[in-house]
């Protein structure tokens, strides 16, 4: 059985080794095990925050990695397929509500980056973050603003972590129909405003979020109610 071979267009060549620049300055300095990692979830009114941390061998070319929000579902789908069969190690950090509430959104994405990194079978040297920085963890770091666009292990990361969450959002829409999770993913769109509205809160709405905050206590129980 011959094994087919994949040609990857020159252009497409040179993006992925420019995306790769943090990655190969970091290897010259002698860190060969590098893990990526942002998260997804910070904007919603419902649902978790997700991170994912991983680790890609040197030099690996993945045709189509990019920043996730660049990328349609069914793309996101079929590389995180990818990225997964061909990363070192990967692993997934999730912070549901209520603890996201009871710490805030940015504590809450931070834990849940740490407990990706800390999920790794394989133990980073340095790790590549999108935005923030992780002082709790005693591994070298390096934060890059809008990181998902300028390095290839944190683009795969922001993949694996929105491709996680669209499957919880999809599987919180089976336990509380109406508010159609599945289509928005808990982020205030218009049609998600006007089913809270209608519905009220349901136990995965943040309720640190407006308009949940200011939602009267008595009526955040449409779960319950049968």
């Amino acid at each position: 059985m011959t094994k087919e071979i994949q040609i990857i267009p020159e252009a497409e060549i040179e993006r992925l080794r420019a995306l790769s620049f943090y990655e190969e300055c970091l290897c010259d300095q002698g860190f060969n095990i590098i893990a990526g990692i942002d998260e997804a979830g910070r904007g919603p009114l419902a649902g978790p925050v997700v991170a994912a941390a991983v680790i890609l061998p040197r030099n690996l070319l993945i045709p189509g990695v990019n920043n996730s929000k660049k990328l349609s579902p069914s793309r996101r789908q079929k590389l995180a397929v990818a990225i997964k069969k061909q990363a070192l190690n990967w692993a997934i950090g999730i912070v549901y509500p209520p603890l996201l509430d009871q710490i805030n959104i940015l504590e809450a994405s931070k834990l849940a980056m740490m407990n990706a990194v800390n999920s790794l079978a394989v133990k980073p040297q340095h790790l590549l973050i999108d935005a923030v920085k992780l002082p709790r963890l005693p591994i070298p770091q390096s934060s890059l603003i809008k990181g998902d666009s300028l390095s290839i292990s944190i683009a795969c990361a922001s993949i694996l972590a929105k491709v996680e969450r669209d499957a919880i959002m999809e599987e919180f829409d089976t336990l509380f129909p109406g508010y159609g999770l599945a289509k928005h993913k808990g982020y205030p769109t218009k049609a998600h405003l006007e089913c809270l509205l209608r519905l009220g809160p349901c136990p995965i709405h943040r309720t640190s979020f407006e308009p949940v905050k200011s939602w009267p206590g008595d009526e955040r129980h449409y779960a319950n109610q049968g």
